[in-house]
This record gives structure tokens, C-alpha cells and sequence, in this order.
């Protein structure tokens, strides 16, 4: 058996495109039966240093998290501006866009996956570490979503 690209095989969020994140959060909490979570948007270029396919992008989204034991299911409605959220949309409509994992060494495992053509997509800060989503689709298809938290 080799070793794990990622150094984990822990998946810890499902990331999911919405046209109405109200709407689709509030259908999930009664299906569930949980309180809806609160819906925020990232932030802005100057906090997050959004890139994406390599340049600066203004990109940004609604996000509701639902907290499910082990798995965090993350609901997304992305702004009109370019990035993977925004393309996932416009191309194949609602559903699911990323398998999240908590990486170490951010930047080691997106030179692992770049050698195993899997290109980085798209990137950026939040508030406690940053993110990099990764071009899995061709190999394992579905775009990976690598987080790296600050200690």
C-alpha cells in the first residue's frame, strides 16, 4: 500500500453549489431537524487573497455550515464574480462541488497533487487558516478541497 498524497484519508466536509442558500439551508435543517446555521459571506479580496486559475479574483460567497458528527456538510452560493464556485455553477447547474480534507503543510500537498495532474484551481485565506481547492475531477471525479488550520 503507498502512502496517502494528502496524509490523511479523513474526509471532513462535503461542499455543495446552491442558487439559494436560504432557501436550501432551510430545507436541510427540517430534513435534519437542527436549527439552520447562520449564513455568512467570506471575505473580501483584501482579507482573503482570493486567486483563481492564478489571478487575483474578487470572488466571493455565501457560506451555511451544518455540523454533522465527524463530517461538516458546507452549502455555498457563490457572487457573480469568476472562480470554481461561480464556474460550477454556470456549467453543471446545483450539487456537489468538493470532499474536503485538513491537510499539514498546504503547500507540500499542492506540489504532490500538481505531479500527479491535479491542478490548483483556486485559493485563499479565512479567519483561522486558508484553503486550496484542487482539480480532481479527470482522476477522482470531484474537485478536492484542501484546509490547513493555524495551530
Amino acid at each position: 500500500m503507498s502512502e496517502s498524497t494528502l496524509g490523511t484519508n479523513v474526509i471532513a466536509q462535503v461542499g455543495i453549489i446552491v442558487r439559494d442558500i436560504e432557501k436550501t439551508a432551510e430545507a436541510y435543517a427540517e430534513f435534519f431537524g437542527v436549527e439552520k446555521p447562520p449564513i455568512n459571506w467570506t471575505d473580501s479580496y483584501d482579507k482573503a487573497q482570493t486567486e483563481y486559475k492564478g489571478e487575483a479574483a474578487e470572488a466571493r460567497a455565501k457560506l451555511a455550515f451544518f455540523d454533522m458528527g465527524s463530517l461538516q456538510l458546507e452549502l455555498i452560493e457563490p457572487d457573480e464574480h469568476p472562480s470554481t464556485w461561480r464556474e460550477f455553477l454556470d456549467e453543471q447547474g446545483e450539487g456537489m462541488h468538493h470532499l474536503a480534507f485538513v491537510v499539514k503543510d498546504l503547500k507540500g500537498v499542492v506540489k504532490k497533487m500538481e505531479a500527479k495532474n491535479m491542478p490548483l484551481i483556486q485559493k485563499g485565506e479565512y479567519t483561522g487558516g486558508r484553503y486550496a481547492y484542487m482539480e480532481g475531477t479527470d482522476q477522482l471525479k470531484v474537485i478536492l478541497e484542501l484546509l490547513e488550520n493555524d495551530q
